[in-house]
Protein backbone atom coordinates (compact mmCIF):
# COMPACT_ATOMS: atom_id res chain seq x y z
CA UNK A 1 0.00 0.00 0.00
CA UNK A 2 2.97 1.88 0.15
CA UNK A 3 2.81 2.74 -3.65
CA UNK A 4 -0.47 3.75 -2.87
CA UNK A 5 0.17 6.35 -0.41
CA UNK A 6 2.45 7.60 -3.21
CA UNK A 7 0.10 8.34 -5.28
CA UNK A 8 -1.91 9.97 -2.87
CA UNK A 9 1.00 12.33 -2.02
CA UNK A 10 1.59 13.06 -5.58
CA UNK A 11 -2.03 14.59 -5.98
CA UNK A 12 -1.15 18.06 -4.83
CA UNK A 13 2.16 17.45 -7.07
CA UNK A 14 -0.25 17.02 -9.88
CA UNK A 15 -3.01 20.00 -9.42
CA UNK A 16 0.53 22.34 -8.75
CA UNK A 17 2.00 21.47 -12.04
CA UNK A 18 -2.03 22.17 -13.96
CA UNK A 19 -1.30 25.61 -12.33
CA UNK A 20 2.17 26.17 -13.71
CA UNK A 21 1.23 24.83 -17.06
CA UNK A 22 -1.99 27.50 -16.77
CA UNK A 23 0.66 29.97 -15.70
CA UNK A 24 3.36 28.94 -18.43
CA UNK A 25 0.49 28.72 -21.07
CA UNK A 26 -1.12 31.91 -20.36
CA UNK A 27 2.13 33.60 -20.31
CA UNK A 28 2.93 32.52 -23.77
CA UNK A 29 -0.93 33.65 -25.30
CA UNK A 30 -2.18 30.15 -24.89
CA UNK A 31 -5.47 31.29 -23.65
CA UNK A 32 -7.45 28.17 -24.41
CA UNK A 33 -5.34 25.77 -23.05
CA UNK A 34 -7.44 24.64 -19.96
CA UNK A 35 -11.48 24.81 -20.30
CA UNK A 36 -12.91 24.64 -16.96
CA UNK A 37 -15.82 21.89 -17.94
CA UNK A 38 -13.46 19.80 -19.35
CA UNK A 39 -11.19 19.67 -16.50
CA UNK A 40 -13.72 19.00 -13.97
CA UNK A 41 -14.61 16.26 -16.31
CA UNK A 42 -10.95 14.85 -16.81
CA UNK A 43 -10.63 15.02 -12.79
CA UNK A 44 -13.66 13.33 -12.51
CA UNK A 45 -12.93 9.90 -14.49
CA UNK A 46 -9.34 10.29 -12.46
CA UNK A 47 -11.87 10.30 -8.95
CA UNK A 48 -13.40 7.46 -10.13
CA UNK A 49 -10.68 5.42 -11.19
CA UNK A 50 -8.89 6.01 -7.66
CA UNK A 51 -11.83 5.62 -5.32
CA UNK A 52 -12.04 2.03 -7.42
CA UNK A 53 -8.59 1.24 -6.55
CA UNK A 54 -9.87 2.09 -3.06
CA UNK A 55 -11.64 -0.77 -2.11
CA UNK A 56 -10.16 -2.94 -5.24
CA UNK A 57 -5.98 -2.33 -5.08
CA UNK A 58 -5.79 -4.49 -2.07
CA UNK A 59 -6.82 -7.34 -4.02
CA UNK A 60 -4.81 -6.68 -6.89
CA UNK A 61 -1.92 -6.85 -5.17
CA UNK A 62 -3.09 -9.75 -2.90
CA UNK A 63 -3.75 -11.89 -6.78
CA UNK A 64 -0.10 -11.15 -8.02
CA UNK A 65 1.62 -12.21 -3.98
CA UNK A 66 -0.49 -15.56 -4.52
CA UNK A 67 1.14 -15.76 -7.95
CA UNK A 68 4.20 -15.49 -6.59
CA UNK A 69 4.26 -17.02 -3.60
CA UNK A 70 2.96 -20.36 -5.39
CA UNK A 71 4.15 -20.30 -9.01
CA UNK A 72 7.21 -18.29 -9.34
CA UNK A 73 9.90 -20.16 -11.30
CA UNK A 74 12.91 -18.29 -9.89
CA UNK A 75 13.64 -16.80 -6.67
CA UNK A 76 16.03 -13.67 -6.90
CA UNK A 77 18.23 -12.46 -3.58
CA UNK A 78 16.36 -9.84 -1.36
CA UNK A 79 19.38 -7.27 -2.28
CA UNK A 80 19.35 -8.71 -6.20
CA UNK A 81 19.01 -5.45 -8.56
CA UNK A 82 18.20 -8.11 -11.55
CA UNK A 83 14.37 -8.44 -10.44
CA UNK A 84 14.00 -4.68 -10.77
CA UNK A 85 15.63 -4.47 -13.94
CA UNK A 86 13.24 -7.45 -15.19
CA UNK A 87 10.29 -5.39 -14.19
CA UNK A 88 10.92 -1.50 -15.62
CA UNK A 89 11.60 -3.83 -18.86
CA UNK A 90 8.42 -6.35 -18.51
CA UNK A 91 5.99 -3.57 -17.64
CA UNK A 92 7.63 -1.16 -20.04
CA UNK A 93 6.77 -4.09 -23.07
CA UNK A 94 3.62 -5.42 -21.27
CA UNK A 95 2.46 -1.57 -20.65
CA UNK A 96 3.07 -1.60 -24.96
CA UNK A 97 1.30 -4.97 -25.61
CA UNK A 98 -2.06 -4.19 -23.42
CA UNK A 99 -1.68 -0.50 -24.77
CA UNK A 100 -2.03 -1.80 -28.38
CA UNK A 101 -4.47 -4.14 -27.81
CA UNK A 102 -6.99 -1.52 -26.20
CA UNK A 103 -6.78 0.12 -29.47
CA UNK A 104 -7.50 -2.92 -31.52
CA UNK A 105 -10.48 -4.58 -29.59
CA UNK A 106 -13.56 -3.23 -29.05
CA UNK A 107 -13.92 -4.00 -25.26
CA UNK A 108 -10.70 -3.36 -23.86
CA UNK A 109 -11.55 0.03 -26.23
CA UNK A 110 -14.52 1.02 -24.40
CA UNK A 111 -12.50 1.26 -21.15
CA UNK A 112 -9.46 2.92 -22.53
CA UNK A 113 -11.46 5.45 -24.74
CA UNK A 114 -12.04 7.06 -21.67
CA UNK A 115 -8.87 8.39 -21.57
CA UNK A 116 -8.64 10.11 -24.83
CA UNK A 117 -12.61 11.30 -25.17
CA UNK A 118 -11.02 15.25 -24.12
CA UNK A 119 -10.47 17.43 -27.08
CA UNK A 120 -7.87 19.49 -24.98
CA UNK A 121 -4.38 18.00 -24.43
CA UNK A 122 -3.01 19.12 -20.99
CA UNK A 123 -2.04 17.80 -17.82
CA UNK A 124 -5.54 17.01 -16.67
CA UNK A 125 -6.00 14.70 -19.43
CA UNK A 126 -3.61 12.66 -17.79
CA UNK A 127 -5.69 11.93 -14.96
CA UNK A 128 -8.87 11.24 -16.86
CA UNK A 129 -8.35 7.30 -16.47
CA UNK A 130 -11.23 4.89 -16.61
CA UNK A 131 -12.44 2.70 -13.54
CA UNK A 132 -12.02 -0.83 -15.35
CA UNK A 133 -8.35 -0.17 -17.22
CA UNK A 134 -6.72 -1.01 -13.80
CA UNK A 135 -8.54 -4.88 -14.22
CA UNK A 136 -7.91 -5.42 -18.31
CA UNK A 137 -3.84 -4.78 -17.50
CA UNK A 138 -3.67 -7.52 -15.24
CA UNK A 139 -3.55 -10.48 -17.63
CA UNK A 140 -0.57 -8.99 -18.78
CA UNK A 141 1.18 -7.78 -16.09
CA UNK A 142 0.39 -11.05 -13.50
CA UNK A 143 2.80 -13.21 -15.76
CA UNK A 144 5.64 -11.26 -14.43
CA UNK A 145 4.69 -13.45 -10.63
CA UNK A 146 6.19 -16.08 -12.81
CA UNK A 147 9.13 -14.42 -13.48
CA UNK A 148 10.35 -14.05 -10.12
CA UNK A 149 9.40 -10.76 -9.54
CA UNK A 150 8.49 -10.18 -5.94
CA UNK A 151 5.28 -8.03 -6.01
CA UNK A 152 7.08 -4.58 -4.47
CA UNK A 153 8.99 -4.58 -7.75
CA UNK A 154 5.64 -4.95 -9.35
CA UNK A 155 3.94 -2.38 -7.72
CA UNK A 156 6.73 -0.17 -7.52
CA UNK A 157 7.11 -0.23 -11.41
CA UNK A 158 3.69 0.09 -12.77
CA UNK A 159 3.50 3.14 -9.99
CA UNK A 160 6.42 4.67 -11.71
CA UNK A 161 5.25 4.21 -15.45
CA UNK A 162 1.90 5.50 -14.27
CA UNK A 163 3.50 8.72 -12.75
CA UNK A 164 6.05 9.72 -15.73
CA UNK A 165 3.19 9.36 -17.93
CA UNK A 166 1.72 12.43 -16.17
CA UNK A 167 4.05 14.89 -17.58
CA UNK A 168 3.82 13.89 -20.96
CA UNK A 169 0.28 15.32 -21.44
CA UNK A 170 1.54 18.59 -22.37
CA UNK A 171 1.51 21.08 -25.33
CA UNK A 172 4.48 23.60 -24.29
CA UNK A 173 6.66 20.87 -24.04
CA UNK A 174 8.63 20.91 -27.37
CA UNK A 175 11.08 18.41 -28.81
CA UNK A 176 13.55 16.76 -26.94
CA UNK A 177 16.52 15.87 -29.30
CA UNK A 178 18.02 12.82 -28.47
CA UNK A 179 15.92 11.32 -25.90
CA UNK A 180 13.20 11.53 -28.37
CA UNK A 181 15.13 8.34 -29.71
CA UNK A 182 14.04 6.32 -26.70
CA UNK A 183 11.79 7.92 -24.59
CA UNK A 184 8.34 8.42 -24.91
CA UNK A 185 7.93 12.06 -24.67
CA UNK A 186 5.10 14.54 -25.08
CA UNK A 187 5.84 15.14 -28.43
CA UNK A 188 5.72 11.27 -29.10
CA UNK A 189 2.17 11.17 -26.87
CA UNK A 190 0.20 14.43 -28.53
CA UNK A 191 0.40 11.71 -31.56
CA UNK A 192 -0.78 9.30 -29.61
CA UNK A 193 -4.15 11.33 -28.44
CA UNK A 194 -4.63 12.60 -32.29
CA UNK A 195 -7.74 11.78 -34.11
CA UNK A 196 -5.81 12.74 -37.52
CA UNK A 197 -6.02 9.78 -39.87
CA UNK A 198 -1.79 9.64 -40.01
CA UNK A 199 -1.71 9.30 -36.46
CA UNK A 200 -4.56 7.03 -35.53
CA UNK A 201 -3.07 3.72 -33.29
CA UNK A 202 0.56 4.75 -33.11
CA UNK A 203 2.62 5.67 -30.02
CA UNK A 204 1.93 3.23 -27.50
CA UNK A 205 4.58 3.74 -25.04
CA UNK A 206 4.83 4.04 -21.66
CA UNK A 207 8.38 5.38 -20.73
CA UNK A 208 10.20 4.02 -23.53
CA UNK A 209 9.41 4.46 -27.55
CA UNK A 210 11.71 1.81 -28.38
CA UNK A 211 8.88 -0.83 -29.02
CA UNK A 212 6.85 1.28 -31.69
CA UNK A 213 10.07 1.78 -33.46
CA UNK A 214 10.65 -1.96 -33.49
CA UNK A 215 7.03 -3.04 -33.87
CA UNK A 216 6.11 -0.60 -36.60
CA UNK A 217 3.68 1.70 -34.52
CA UNK A 218 5.65 4.64 -34.66
CA UNK A 219 4.91 8.21 -35.83
CA UNK A 220 6.58 11.75 -35.83
CA UNK A 221 4.79 14.70 -34.83
CA UNK A 222 3.85 16.75 -38.33
CA UNK A 223 0.73 18.36 -38.75
CA UNK A 224 -1.02 19.55 -36.05
CA UNK A 225 -3.38 17.10 -33.75
CA UNK A 226 -6.78 17.22 -32.95
CA UNK A 227 -7.34 15.65 -29.81
CA UNK A 228 -10.37 13.88 -28.85
CA UNK A 229 -12.15 10.79 -30.51
CA UNK A 230 -13.59 10.53 -34.08
CA UNK A 231 -17.35 10.63 -32.57
CA UNK A 232 -17.20 12.95 -30.01
CA UNK A 233 -18.05 12.10 -26.73
CA UNK A 234 -20.44 15.69 -26.41
CA UNK A 235 -20.52 15.69 -22.43
CA UNK A 236 -18.66 17.08 -19.74
CA UNK A 237 -20.18 14.32 -17.29
CA UNK A 238 -17.04 12.14 -15.62
CA UNK A 239 -20.02 9.14 -15.05
CA UNK A 240 -21.28 9.50 -18.66
CA UNK A 241 -17.37 9.02 -19.74
CA UNK A 242 -17.39 5.77 -17.98
CA UNK A 243 -20.19 4.21 -19.28
CA UNK A 244 -20.55 6.03 -22.71
CA UNK A 245 -18.89 4.02 -24.99
CA UNK A 246 -19.87 0.80 -23.56
CA UNK A 247 -23.37 2.08 -24.20
CA UNK A 248 -22.39 2.25 -27.89
CA UNK A 249 -20.98 -0.98 -28.49
CA UNK A 250 -23.88 -2.49 -26.84
CA UNK A 251 -26.03 -0.71 -29.51
CA UNK A 252 -23.65 -1.61 -32.60
CA UNK A 253 -24.20 -5.11 -31.12
CA UNK A 254 -28.17 -4.82 -31.09
CA UNK A 255 -28.42 -3.78 -34.74
CA UNK A 256 -26.13 -6.54 -35.72
CA UNK A 257 -27.45 -10.09 -37.33
CA UNK A 258 -25.86 -13.86 -36.29
CA UNK A 259 -22.66 -13.75 -34.97
CA UNK A 260 -21.48 -10.68 -35.61
CA UNK A 261 -23.14 -9.38 -32.58
CA UNK A 262 -20.38 -11.19 -30.60
CA UNK A 263 -18.05 -10.53 -32.98
CA UNK A 264 -18.36 -6.61 -32.76
CA UNK A 265 -16.93 -7.19 -29.22
CA UNK A 266 -13.37 -8.71 -29.96
CA UNK A 267 -13.21 -7.09 -33.16
CA UNK A 268 -11.64 -3.39 -34.51
CA UNK A 269 -13.00 -0.55 -33.59
CA UNK A 270 -12.25 0.51 -37.23
CA UNK A 271 -14.25 -3.09 -38.08
CA UNK A 272 -18.07 -1.69 -39.36
CA UNK A 273 -20.66 -3.42 -41.16
CA UNK A 274 -22.67 -0.98 -41.93
CA UNK A 275 -19.83 1.16 -43.99
CA UNK A 276 -20.14 4.00 -42.65
CA UNK A 277 -17.29 6.87 -43.67
CA UNK A 278 -14.99 7.89 -40.81
CA UNK A 279 -14.39 12.14 -40.89
CA UNK A 280 -12.06 13.05 -42.62
CA UNK A 281 -8.82 15.15 -41.80
CA UNK A 282 -10.67 18.49 -43.07
CA UNK A 283 -13.87 17.36 -40.83
CA UNK A 284 -11.89 16.98 -37.94
CA UNK A 285 -9.80 20.08 -37.74
CA UNK A 286 -13.22 22.01 -38.51
CA UNK A 287 -15.06 20.10 -35.97
CA UNK A 288 -15.74 22.57 -32.95
CA UNK A 289 -14.95 21.69 -29.41
CA UNK A 290 -17.83 20.43 -27.45
CA UNK A 291 -18.95 23.58 -25.44
CA UNK A 292 -21.89 24.25 -24.70
CA UNK A 293 -23.69 27.64 -23.51
CA UNK A 294 -24.32 27.49 -19.24
CA UNK A 295 -25.71 29.98 -16.56
CA UNK A 296 -22.88 32.39 -15.57
CA UNK A 297 -22.92 30.60 -11.99
CA UNK A 298 -22.19 26.81 -13.18
CA UNK A 299 -18.39 27.04 -13.91
CA UNK A 300 -17.85 28.56 -10.70
CA UNK A 301 -20.26 26.35 -8.43
CA UNK A 302 -19.21 23.51 -10.21
CA UNK A 303 -15.31 24.00 -9.57
CA UNK A 304 -16.43 25.37 -5.54
CA UNK A 305 -18.06 21.80 -5.01
CA UNK A 306 -15.43 20.10 -6.89
CA UNK A 307 -12.78 20.92 -4.44
CA UNK A 308 -13.62 19.07 -1.58
CA UNK A 309 -14.33 15.73 -3.72
CA UNK A 310 -10.55 15.93 -4.39
CA UNK A 311 -9.61 16.73 -0.57
CA UNK A 312 -11.91 13.39 -0.30
CA UNK A 313 -10.06 11.28 -2.72
CA UNK A 314 -6.76 11.70 -1.19
CA UNK A 315 -7.63 11.23 2.58
CA UNK A 316 -9.20 7.85 0.62
CA UNK A 317 -6.20 6.70 -0.41
CA UNK A 318 -4.53 7.72 2.46
CA UNK A 319 -6.91 6.20 4.70
CA UNK A 320 -7.64 3.06 3.03
CA UNK A 321 -6.15 0.60 5.26
CA UNK A 322 -7.34 2.30 8.68
CA UNK A 323 -10.87 3.73 8.22
CA UNK A 324 -13.98 1.55 8.37
CA UNK A 325 -15.05 0.25 5.23
CA UNK A 326 -19.01 1.23 6.21
CA UNK A 327 -17.28 5.08 6.02
CA UNK A 328 -15.17 4.39 2.96
CA UNK A 329 -18.47 2.91 1.16
CA UNK A 330 -19.98 6.15 2.49
CA UNK A 331 -17.37 8.53 1.12
CA UNK A 332 -17.38 6.99 -2.15
CA UNK A 333 -21.23 6.91 -2.32
CA UNK A 334 -21.35 10.58 -2.07
CA UNK A 335 -18.49 11.33 -4.51
CA UNK A 336 -20.50 9.35 -6.86
CA UNK A 337 -23.31 11.58 -6.08
CA UNK A 338 -21.25 14.63 -6.66
CA UNK A 339 -19.84 13.34 -9.77
CA UNK A 340 -23.18 12.39 -11.39
CA UNK A 341 -24.77 15.78 -9.93
CA UNK A 342 -21.29 18.44 -11.28
CA UNK A 343 -21.38 16.42 -14.42
CA UNK A 344 -25.20 17.20 -15.37
CA UNK A 345 -24.94 20.82 -13.79
CA UNK A 346 -22.11 20.96 -16.79
CA UNK A 347 -23.87 19.12 -19.33
CA UNK A 348 -27.24 21.55 -18.68
CA UNK A 349 -29.45 18.64 -17.83
CA UNK A 350 -33.07 20.08 -17.26
CA UNK A 351 -32.82 17.70 -13.76
CA UNK A 352 -29.08 19.08 -12.59
CA UNK A 353 -30.70 21.53 -10.52
CA UNK A 354 -32.65 18.85 -8.21
CA UNK A 355 -29.90 16.78 -8.18
CA UNK A 356 -27.85 18.79 -6.61
CA UNK A 357 -30.61 19.86 -3.80
CA UNK A 358 -30.99 16.20 -3.46
CA UNK A 359 -27.41 15.57 -2.84
CA UNK A 360 -26.60 18.21 -0.57
CA UNK A 361 -29.53 16.88 1.79
CA UNK A 362 -27.48 13.63 1.13
CA UNK A 363 -24.03 15.13 2.35
CA UNK A 364 -25.81 16.70 5.63
CA UNK A 365 -27.71 13.74 6.11
CA UNK A 366 -24.96 10.88 5.45
CA UNK A 367 -22.32 13.32 7.81
CA UNK A 368 -24.82 12.72 10.25
CA UNK A 369 -25.16 9.24 10.64
CA UNK A 370 -21.67 8.33 10.07
CA UNK A 371 -19.32 11.22 11.95
CA UNK A 372 -17.42 10.45 14.76
CA UNK A 373 -18.84 10.28 18.01
CA UNK A 374 -18.30 13.27 20.53
CA UNK A 375 -17.91 16.88 20.10
CA UNK A 376 -16.17 16.49 16.71
CA UNK A 377 -18.31 14.76 15.40
CA UNK A 378 -21.59 17.10 16.79
CA UNK A 379 -19.49 20.13 15.22
CA UNK A 380 -18.56 18.39 11.65
CA UNK A 381 -22.13 17.43 11.25
CA UNK A 382 -23.40 21.00 11.81
CA UNK A 383 -20.97 21.84 9.36
CA UNK A 384 -21.79 19.58 6.78
CA UNK A 385 -25.65 20.91 7.11
CA UNK A 386 -24.85 24.49 7.13
CA UNK A 387 -22.36 24.34 3.75
CA UNK A 388 -25.23 22.10 2.50
CA UNK A 389 -27.85 24.79 3.47
CA UNK A 390 -25.87 27.98 2.54
CA UNK A 391 -25.33 26.20 -0.93
CA UNK A 392 -28.59 24.65 -1.72
CA UNK A 393 -29.94 28.35 -0.99
CA UNK A 394 -27.50 30.18 -3.62
CA UNK A 395 -28.12 27.13 -5.99
CA UNK A 396 -31.71 28.02 -6.09
CA UNK A 397 -31.62 32.08 -5.92
CA UNK A 398 -28.52 31.92 -8.39
CA UNK A 399 -30.55 29.35 -11.05
CA UNK A 400 -33.74 31.15 -11.07
CA UNK A 401 -32.37 34.38 -11.32
CA UNK A 402 -30.09 33.06 -14.40
CA UNK A 403 -33.54 31.58 -15.71
CA UNK A 404 -35.46 34.85 -15.42
CA UNK A 405 -32.82 36.70 -17.05
CA UNK A 406 -32.94 34.13 -20.26
CA UNK A 407 -36.20 34.36 -20.60
CA UNK A 408 -36.47 38.52 -20.68
CA UNK A 409 -33.33 38.57 -22.84
CA UNK A 410 -34.61 40.36 -26.17
CA UNK A 411 -35.11 38.27 -29.20
CA UNK A 412 -34.26 34.77 -27.13
CA UNK A 413 -36.73 32.52 -28.56
CA UNK A 414 -37.62 29.56 -26.15
CA UNK A 415 -36.46 26.96 -28.91
CA UNK A 416 -32.99 28.29 -28.80
CA UNK A 417 -30.17 26.02 -27.76
CA UNK A 418 -28.82 28.93 -25.04
CA UNK A 419 -32.30 29.43 -23.72
CA UNK A 420 -32.52 25.18 -23.22
CA UNK A 421 -29.63 25.63 -21.41
CA UNK A 422 -30.48 28.25 -19.22
CA UNK A 423 -33.83 26.68 -18.57
CA UNK A 424 -31.63 23.00 -17.98
CA UNK A 425 -29.19 25.05 -15.73
CA UNK A 426 -31.96 27.09 -13.81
Amino acid sequence: MQVRNAIAFAIPFFLLFMALELFVGRARGRRGLYRLPDVLADLGCGVGQQITMVFAGGAILAGYTLLYDRFRLVTFSPSSLVPWIIAFFAVDLLYYAWHRLSHEVNVLWAAHGVHHQSEDYNLAVALRQSIVTSFTALPFYYPMAFLGVPPIAYAATVGFSTLYQFWIHTELVGRLGPLERVLNTPSHHRVHHAVNPQYLDKNYGAVLIVWDRLFGTYAPEEASPVYGTTKPLASFDPVWAQVQLYAALASRSRRLRGWDRLRVWWASPAWDPGGETPPSEAELLARPKHDPPLAAWVRPYAAAQFAPLVAATFLMILLQMTAPRSSLAVAAALALATLLAVGALLDGRRWAVPLELSRLCLVAVAVAVVRPPGATGALLAACAALLAALSGGWVVVTARGAARRARAAPGTAPSTPRSQAARAAG
